[in-house]
């Protein structure tokens, strides 16, 4: 269950043309067990839960990470909501994992700032993001009471949110607040960000070492490289391969590093966000660094 892959299959463009079955034999072929996919709605439960049933008779298993907007008025709205949307999605299908939103620490930022201190977030989006993440996690469990709860990966260095959630504080400098509870902490990590032992904005950061104190197992469950990347194909292959995946690798029995998931199958459609799969967009052909993937993973199983 250490290496995974993200996928769209709720998506258009090669997640539509290309089959489950298809997206399952690429998935064999790469030796992961992991298949992160993101889920909305009742419509999308019900595609994914084909597939995921389809896929566990191979041995990989989906799991869905729920998404919600911040479109409330207020944090009881949101989790009311959320509460809902979540109970609708895992009555469609229980699932082993569930992940609780994606990147929210951004929406709620001040501007141009780490992302480290309580200070760098607005007050009423917080409040309202943690009212979302409370409510969705409050619906899978009227649902499913075994099922592992992965807090909503957040990236970079903005560890703050987190760190709020876990404490029940908030930007204003208030406690006593609601507490979130999580099973697995996830977190992203792309090309252009560098050492997660030793980041630097307007300070530096030991950004593993801080999701360690947490005291859950870590999924780094984006792991990719930007469209724009200064280098060939081949450079861009050996530099996931090596000085991403591998590096994480070398630390992940130090920080409770339990799975790596790569960011993602398949290219975007060129009206999406941009190349960032390890297969073209026609769904078939194979970057260099599909292939630099499969090698590290033979080389080092899990």
């Amino acid at each position: 269950m250490f290496y995974g892959m993200n996928g769209h299959v709720n998506a258009t463009g090669p997640y539509k043309t290309s089959t489950p079955e298809q997206q399952l034999a690429q998935l064999k072929d790469l030796n992961v067990k992991l298949y992160r996919n993101d889920v909305a709605n009742v419509t999308g439960a019900k595609k994914l839960a084909s597939v995921a049933l389809m896929m566990a008779q191979s041995g990989v298993t989906v799991y869905p990470v729920i998404l919600q907007n911040l479109d409330f008025p207020d944090e009881n709205s949101g989790y009311q909501a959320s509460y809902t949307l979540a109970h609708q999605i895992v009555e469609v299908q229980r699932y082993p994992y569930y992940e609780v939103t994606n990147e929210l620490a951004p929406q709620c930022l001040v501007g141009w700032v780490d992302g480290v201190n309580s200070t760098d977030y607005n007050n009423a989006c917080f409040q309202i993001a943690r009212g979302v993440i409370r409510g969705l996690i409050a619906g899978i469990r009227s649902v499913d009471t075994v099922g592992k709860i992965i807090i909503g990966g957040n990236t970079w260095m903005h560890l703050g949110f987190d760190v709020m959630l876990a404490n029940g504080t908030q930007p204003d400098g208030t406690s006593g607040h609601p507490v979130v509870t999580w099973d697995i902490t996830a977190w992203h990590w792309y090309s252009e960000q560098g050492d997660i032992r030793h980041v630097c904005g307007t300070l530096c950061y030991d950004v593993i070492g801080t999701l360690q104190k947490f005291g859950k197992p870590i999924w780094i469950n984006e792991l990719g490289m930007r469209p724009d990347f200064p280098g060939t194909a081949d450079q861009a292959a050996a530099f996931l391969a090596d000085n991403m995946m591998g590096a994480l690798l070398a630390i992940a029995p130090q920080y409770n590093i339990q799975s790596i998931q790569v960011y993602q199958l398949y290219d975007d459609p060129p009206t999406g966000e941009g190349p960032y799969g390890i297969i073209l967009n026609d769904g078939v052909t194979k970057k260099p660094v599909y292939t630099a993937i499969k090698n590290l993973i033979a080389a080092n199983p899990r």
